[in-house]
Parts: structure tokens; sequence; C-alpha cells
């Protein structure tokens, strides 16, 4: 049910659509079912999560493990289109479930023109995800870290991670 939520867009869509762009409870229930989470029983409660949306047992599983904090106004904001450094930060969160250990990361960004764009909160994360190689840029020296990442990318990225850390 979860899965094909997701794949249906959690708002009926047809189709997986790979270049439409990819919602925060969606980035969520991917990563939630990728690494095979085991639903929490616990977690922050977000004000705008309904208890009865399809997305808020994975919303709460996704913090409980870490993965999302949501915003300091209380809210998780799940419908809002993702950017790709929200994405870079939940996934450098997800390489520590997964026990995927890369140091030594700081240089990564240095090829990117648009590294100043970065919120001062993904830094790390994004470089981390880029040494990585679960991340690489929109062109060759183009990180778009305030762009919106799609469904294609955030699967893709998804799929370096389970590789990355041996998992699939």
């Amino acid at each position: 049910m979860l899965f094909q939520a997701f794949v249906q867009g959690g708002q009926g869509t047809a189709a997986f659509s790979p270049d439409l762009d990819i919602n925060r409870a969606e980035f969520a229930a991917m990563i939630v079912c990728a690494l095979g989470l085991i639903p929490a029983q616990t977690g922050k409660r977000f004000g705008d999560v309904d208890a009865s949306a399809w997305y808020s047992g994975t919303v709460a599983t996704a913090n409980a493990y870490d993965l999302i904090n949501g915003y300091e106004d209380g809210n998780f904001r799940p419908n809002e289109r993702i950017t790709r450094e929200q994405a870079m930060a939940i996934i450098a969160r997800a390489m520590g479930v997964t026990r995927l250990d890369i140091v030594g990361a700081d240089s990564e960004l240095a090829r990117f023109t648009d590294v100043r764009e970065l919120s001062g909160w993904a830094v790390k994360a994004a470089a981390t995800s880029v040494k990585a190689g679960l991340v690489s840029g929109r062109d060759a020296d183009k990180l778009a870290p305030k762009a919106f990442m799609t469904r294609a990318e955030a699967a893709a990225i998804v799929q370096r991670l389970l590789k990355q850390s041996e998992l699939i």
C-alpha cells in the first residue's frame, strides 16, 4: 500500500512520472522503504502530518531514525517539493543508518561554481554525498542545491546509496 501510494505520487498520479519533482513525504517514503526500516512506534509528531495521511507512518519512522527533522515551526511540510540540498542532508543521514562511512569530504564541493548557494546546515551533507558518489551535479560545475529534486534523481541517489552500502 505504501509503495503503491509512493509510485502513484501519493495523490493518485497514474504512473511513476520520473521527471516530476518529488515532495518531502514521497522522499521520506522512498528512503524508509528502500532501507527496510522497521516502522517506528514513536517519533516526533509534526503539526501538519495528519495521522490518516498515507505518509504519516513513514514520516514518523524517518524521524525516529533521525533521517528528517522538520522545520522550527513544528511542521514537516510533506507536500512541499524537496530541494536537492534537503535531499542530500537526508541521504547523508541515511548513510549513517547503512553504516556507509565517508571521511575527508571537505574539498569535494570545490568544483561546483554554485557552492555558495548551499545553506550552512547542508554543506557537510552535500560534501559527504558527493564524495560517496551518491549525488552529482546537474552539470559538470553546478550542484544546484536550491533546485527541486526530480523523482528520477531521487531514485538514482537511493539506488546508489544501496549499492555503495552493499545492500543490493
